[in-house]
């Protein structure tokens, strides 16, 4: 993305979109943000205006932050026109919800506004923010890519089933002539704000403080991880090189939990023994935990969905991206060290 664009950015103000829109502005480029709180977010320092690259100071973005809801068509409109490009972050990505409904009017209702008011503006091209989950899981022995059809008919979560529901309809409107590019983000973690959107993180603090005593099914369950820097990065490739109407998997290397266990553990310095926390155990613990949250409205660590997910192998690989995009990812390794050194920074 050589010439500088005007760009609309949902979801700026969560743990993926505050880095784009910061990678945006470096890079030159106008962004408008959207945020939904009356506050005007103070995202790492960032006010409106004219924000210089600190590397090269000729290199000038901007930034306007726009209040507004995706579920509000009339506001999308008035903060997305004069845009070239939008980037649709947007969504509840939350473990539960009081009322279940808030995951399809966010993620399905909340994306189709997008969609609908980006192709009345006329917008030169939209990447949207799927997830790895809407390609389900993977059996035994299987690396997983974009062509793969899903083994499951099945949802574990509401999120996984209105996320699916959101990339069909993306999709469909591709077919249709919305210029829009689909990326698929695996399980992402990296220094930021540690909120569910980073509970990876948040896992490799609490392991790393001996805060998480037991081990899920001995470790074994295997995934992708995606540190969210090269992540950001391959949202704009997406951007830049993407093909209208295909989905690209933004991922990492793929590990146990197990494994991740084990570097945290060497990088922190503080190895805690962990007890096997077995499935029955965990759907068991996760069942509990969301009748409480139903009875008392007292938001839950877990939901059986979830549980569940973690049971499953999401292994899965980016040579699509890495081929068409020039998508590049570190070593998992090298990024446990990185965010473990981060978080030894905190209180």
């Amino acid at each position: 993305m050589s010439k500088a664009s005007r760009i609309f950015v949902t979801g700026s103000t969560g743990f993926i979109g505050s880095k784009l829109v910061d990678q945006l502005i470096q890079r030159g480029h106008s962004v408008r943000a959207l945020h939904r709180k009356p506050v005007l977010p103070a995202k790492d320092g960032l006010p409106n205006g004219s924000i210089r690259n600190k590397s090269n100071p000729t290199m000038e973005g901007s930034l306007e932050w726009q209040q507004g809801d995706i579920l509000d068509k009339e506001s999308l409109r008035s903060c997305m026109e004069g845009c070239d490009q939008v980037y649709h972050l947007a969504a509840y990505a939350k473990n539960w919800a009081y009322d279940k409904e808030t995951f399809h009017q966010m993620n399905v209702e909340g994306a189709q506004n997008v969609f609908e008011v980006a192709r009345e503006l006329e917008v030169k091209k939209i990447v949207f923010t799927s997830s790895i989950v809407t390609l389900g899981p993977t059996m035994p022995g299987v690396v997983g890519n974009e062509e793969m059809p899903r083994v499951t008919h099945r949802f574990f979560t509401e999120y996984e089933e209105t996320k699916t529901q959101a990339e069909q309809l993306a999709l469909q409107m591709a077919s249709e002539g919305l210029p829009i590019v689909i990326v698929n983000p695996t399980r992402v973690y990296g220094p930021g704000e540690l909120t569910e959107g980073n509970s990876v993180s948040k896992m490799f603090l609490q392991q790393s403080r001996g805060q998480i005593p037991f081990l899920l099914n001995r470790g074994i369950n295997v995934g992708n991880y995606v540190h969210v820097d090269d992540l950001v990065l391959g949202i704009m490739l997406a951007m830049e090189k993407g093909v209208v109407g295909q989905r690209y998997i933004l991922g990492g290397e793929n590990a146990s939990l197990l494994q991740l266990t084990q570097w945290v553990n060497e990088f922190s310095g503080q190895a805690h023994y962990q007890i096997n926390f077995t499935p029955w155990m965990a759907n068991a613990y996760s069942t509990l935990q969301e009748k409480i949250a139903t009875w008392l409205g007292i938001y839950p660590q877990v939901t059986p969905g979830w549980a569940k997910t973690f049971l499953q192998n999401w292994v899965y690989d980016s040579e699509k991206a890495k081929r068409e995009l020039g998508y590049t990812s570190r070593s998992l390794r090298e990024g446990v060290r990185q965010t473990v050194t981060w978080l030894k920074t905190l209180p």
